[in-house]
C-alpha cells in the first residue's frame, strides 16, 4: 500500500506539473499573440502641430505674390526654348542666386537672355563680358568663373545638356546639395531631396522643424527629410521661402501678422 500510495502521488504530481507548463506555454502563446496584435507606436520624430503650421503657412501664400513666385528659377527660365537650354538657363539661374536678391538675379538672367543665354552663346562669349552682364549679383567675378567653366562641361561631357542626377550636378563648379536639389525639381521633374536656402533653414529651425538646432542649411536638409513626407518635398521650398521673404524675415519678423503666432515656439521665445 505504501509503494502504490507513493506511485499515485508521483503520477499526480506529474500531471499536475504537465498542466502548469500547459498553461504557461498557453498564457505565453497569449501574451505574444496580444503584442503582436498591439498597434506600433512610429518611434519616428517629428514636430508637435506641424501639420497645423503648414497649413496656416499655406494660407498666408495663398496669393502667391511673394519675389520667389515671379522671380524664382523656374520663373526665368523661358519655356519656349529648347529643352536643353531650358535645363541651362534654369541652372543658371540658380548660380545666380546665391547669396543673391531674386530682383537682381531676375535682371542678370533678362540680360543675358538678351544676348542670347544658351550654350553656344555662353561658350564663346569673354568671362570679362559674362562678369559684366551678371554684374552686380554677389560674387559677379567667381560666378562668371564658375559659368564658364561649367559650359565647358556640358559641351564636352554632356553633350550640351545638364546632368540628370544630383551627384553628377554637384560635380560641377559652385553647385551644392541646395542647387542640385532644385535643379533637378525645376529641370528634370525630379523631386530627389528638398532644396534648403537661407529661409528655409532660418524657418525651420525657428518653428523646431528639426530635433535640435542645425548650424548649415545641409544639417537642416538632412533633418527634414528624416521626418517630412516625401509628398511635401516638393512645396516646402517655394512655401517657405515666399513665406521669408514677405512674413518671417531674417530681422524684425512680422510675428503680429502671423496666424502662426499662438502656435509658434519662435514667438513664445521672444516673449520670455
Amino acid at each position: 500500500f505504501f509503494f502504490q500510495g507513493q506511485h499515485r502521488r508521483q503520477l499526480f504530481s506529474m500531471v499536475r506539473g504537465t498542466s502548469r507548463q500547459t498553461r504557461k506555454r498557453s498564457a505565453k502563446a497569449n501574451d505574444i499573440e496580444d503584442l503582436v496584435n498591439q498597434p506600433r507606436k512610429s518611434t519616428r520624430w517629428e514636430p508637435a502641430r506641424w501639420r497645423e503650421t503648414w497649413k496656416n503657412i499655406s494660407r498666408m501664400r495663398a496669393n502667391r505674390d511673394a519675389p520667389v513666385d515671379t522671380m524664382g528659377c523656374d520663373k526665368l527660365a523661358k519655356e519656349n526654348e529648347d529643352p536643353e537650354t531650358f535645363r541651362l538657363q534654369i541652372l543658371l539661374s540658380l548660380m545666380l542666386s546665391s547669396q543673391t536678391k531674386d530682383e537682381v538675379t531676375a535682371a542678370a538672367m533678362e540680360r543675358l537672355t538678351d544676348r542670347g543665354c544658351n550654350l553656344k552663346t555662353l561658350l564663346t562669349m569673354p568671362e570679362a563680358e559674362l562678369r559684366d552682364v551678371i554684374h552686380p549679383v554677389g560674387f559677379n567675378r567667381q560666378k562668371a568663373k564658375f559659368i564658364k567653366k561649367t559650359c565647358e562641361i556640358l559641351h564636352k561631357d554632356y553633350a550640351g545638356d545638364i546632368p540628370n542626377t544630383v551627384e553628377k550636378l554637384m560635380t560641377l563648379p559652385g553647385v551644392g546639395p541646395k542647387m542640385a536639389h532644385l535643379t533637378m525639381r525645376c529641370a528634370w521633374k525630379v523631386v530627389s531631396g528638398i532644396g534648403v536656402d537661407t529661409h528655409v533653414h532660418r524657418i525651420s529651425n525657428r518653428l523646431r522643424w528639426v530635433p535640435k538646432p542645425t548650424k548649415t542649411p545641409e544639417q537642416t536638409r538632412l533633418a527634414l527629410e528624416a521626418w517630412l513626407p516625401r509628398a511635401y518635398w516638393n512645396e516646402i521650398n517655394n512655401l517657405l521661402v515666399g513665406f521669408g521673404q514677405q512674413t518671417c524675415l531674417p530681422v524684425r519678423p512680422r510675428c503680429s501678422e502671423c496666424i502662426n503666432r499662438p502656435i509658434c515656439p519662435f514667438v513664445k521665445c521672444l516673449k520670455k
